[in-house]
C-alpha cells in the first residue's frame, strides 16, 4: 500500500509538527509565551479545520489521511493538556484532563476493533462528541492563555469549560461503549 501526500496530509503532518514547537515556546521565559502558545495551538485547530473541508472539497480523501487526522489531533490535545496540567499542579485540573485523555484512548482502540469486526460505523462521531470536542478546544485555548482580559477571569473560565468537557466526555463514552456492546452482542 502506497501512502498518499496531499495538501491535506501535510496539514494535518504540520499540525503533529506544531507540537514541538508548541512545547518550546511554552517554556521560554518571555512575557508573551502563553500568548504565542496560544495562537500556535489555534493555528493547529484550524488546520484540522481546513485539511477536513479540503479533503471532502477536493476529493482528497485517502485512509492514510482518515488514520492521521485523529491521531494529530488526540496527540496535540493530550500533549497540551499535560503541559498545562504540569504548569498549573492541582487535582482540580489533572482530574478532568485525565479522564479526557483516557476516554480518548479508549474510544481511539475502540473504533480500531470495531473496525476489525466491520463495526466501525456503530462508533462514529455523534454530535454529543462534536460538543464535547468544541468545549474541550475552548477551555484549552482558555487554560493555556490563562490572564485575565477586559476584567474576566479567563483560567477560570478555562477550568469550568473543561469540567463541560470532561462531563460530555464520559457521557459520550458510555454512548459509545453502549452502541459497541450492542452491536458486538450481535455479530
Amino acid at each position: 500500500m502506497t501512502i498518499e501526500y496531499n495538501i491535506p496530509t501535510y496539514l494535518t503532518l504540520l499540525r503533529i509538527a506544531l507540537i514541538p514547537l508548541l512545547t518550546v515556546v511554552f517554556y521560554l521565559p518571555w512575557q508573551y509565551s502563553n500568548l504565542a502558545c496560544t495562537l500556535i495551538f489555534i493555528a493547529a485547530g484550524l488546520t484540522d479545520w481546513l485539511d477536513g473541508y479540503l479533503a471532502r472539497k477536493m476529493s482528497l480523501e485517502t485512509p492514510f489521511g482518515a488514520f492521521l487526522d485523529p491521531v494529530a489531533d488526540k496527540l496535540m490535545v493530550a500533549f497540551v493538556l499535560v503541559l498545562i496540567v504540569q504548569q498549573q499542579a492541582s487535582p482540580y485540573l489533572a482530574v478532568p484532563a485525565a479522564i479526557i485523555i483516557c476516554r480518548e484512548i479508549t474510544i481511539a482502540s475502540l473504533r480500531e476493533w470495531m473496525a476489525e469486526l466491520g463495526q466501525r460505523a456503530k462508533v462514529k462521531v455523534s454530535q454529543l462528541g462534536k460538543w464535547k470536542t468544541t468545549a474541550q478546544m475552548v477551555s484549552i485555548v482558555l487554560l493555556l492563555y490563562r490572564d485575565d482580559l477586559l476584567g474576566i477571569p479567563i483560567n477560570l473560565c478555562g477550568y469550568v469549560l473543561l469540567y463541560i468537557a470532561a462531563i460530555f466526555t464520559l457521557w459520550s463514552m458510555i454512548n459509545y461503549l453502549q452502541a459497541a456492546l450492542t452491536a458486538i452482542s450481535k455479530h
